[in-house]
């Protein structure tokens, strides 16, 4: 999933920003603080160290063609989620077909119980990193005990010189059932929104991108009511249901969980500075699946 922005300074033309659920990018290595068992030699999916090559491999065959129908480069920013650790998002950004790319990445550890954490890569010369850091998400189980998820990373820094915020999130899943679990995903909102008042008050008309895999809708209560306000834009809206259907299906149902989410000067048009273009799903057919349970 990826919109383009554009710049009316010619040399900046037009930027690509990505987001890409990389679904389980595990290593082979047992880490004995997390649940990643399944993803070992001798675990239940027989995770070798063959089979994660080619996974990164393909993964970075995808990620360096985003976008390239409207710009001339792969992607200056791509947000991430489902990786396990620093040491899958360094092979990605140094996989063959990303490395020439130049790609940089931040990433910290998050408190998950399977060990997955969001991740953010930026091209080092589109991209200057100025700061980041972790919000967790404050959630409790049905007995009051905390239950751990993926932390909110907030990334800043200069996009071609003009300084953005990128908030990369991954929400509680639907697995317990949507009604069952909606009450944390509307917490997980209420958290980014805390973010970004937080920004606004110390900053005069943020530039402001929020991506990631929700696991809800853009009709959903936690995106619709909680998140975007009257200050945000949310192009993915109108692709659920359009001729790209949305981005995932799940028991013959097309669902729009990835989404990137632009503050609202983003569609202003201004000398120099960023603007919205145009959004897109990357669903090229050599990347489905046509035959088997799924």
């Amino acid at each position: 999933m990826f919109p383009s922005i554009s710049s009316l300074k010619q040399k900046k033309s037009i930027t690509t920003v990505a987001f890409y659920n990389v679904e389980n990018l595990f290593d082979t290595i047992d880490d004995p603080k997390v649940l990643d068992d399944d993803f070992t030699p001798d675990g239940k999916k027989k995770w070798t160290y063959k089979r994660y090559q080619i996974k990164i491999k393909k993964l970075g065959s995808v990620i360096s063609q985003l976008g390239l129908n409207r710009s001339s480069y792969p992607p200056a920013i791509v947000g991430l989620v489902e990786v396990e650790n620093a040491k899958v998002v360094a092979d990605l950004a140094n996989s063959s077909s990303l490395r020439k790319h130049h790609y940089g990445f931040v990433h910290h550890n998050s408190p998950d119980e399977r060990g997955i954490d969001v991740a953010l890569l930026y091209n080092k010369v589109a991209f200057e990193l100025i700061a980041s850091e972790t919000y967790p998400v404050y959630l409790e189980n049905e007995v009051g005990e905390r239950d751990y998820t993926r932390d909110i990373l907030k990334v800043s820094g200069n996009l071609y010189g003009e300084f953005v915020h990128i908030l990369v999130n991954h929400w509680s899943s639907r697995r317990e059932g949507a009604a069952e679990t909606e009450h944390k995903r509307i917490t997980a909102a209420e958290t980014v929104r805390a973010i970004i008042d937080e920004i606004q008050t110390k900053e005069m008309n943020p530039k402001i991108i929020v991506m990631g895999d929700f696991n809800d809708d853009p009709s959903s209560k936690s995106i619709q009511e909680c998140l975007v306000k009257d200050d945000f834009y949310n192009p993915m809206k109108k692709l659920l249901n359009s001729e790209n259907k949305g981005s995932l299906t799940y028991d013959g149902k097309w669902n729009m969980f990835d989404q990137i989410i632009f503050s609202k000067n983003f569609l202003e048009k201004e000398e120099g500075k960023f603007y919205f273009k145009h959004a897109e799903i990357f669903n090229k057919d050599w990347m489905k699946i046509y035959k088997g349970k799924f």
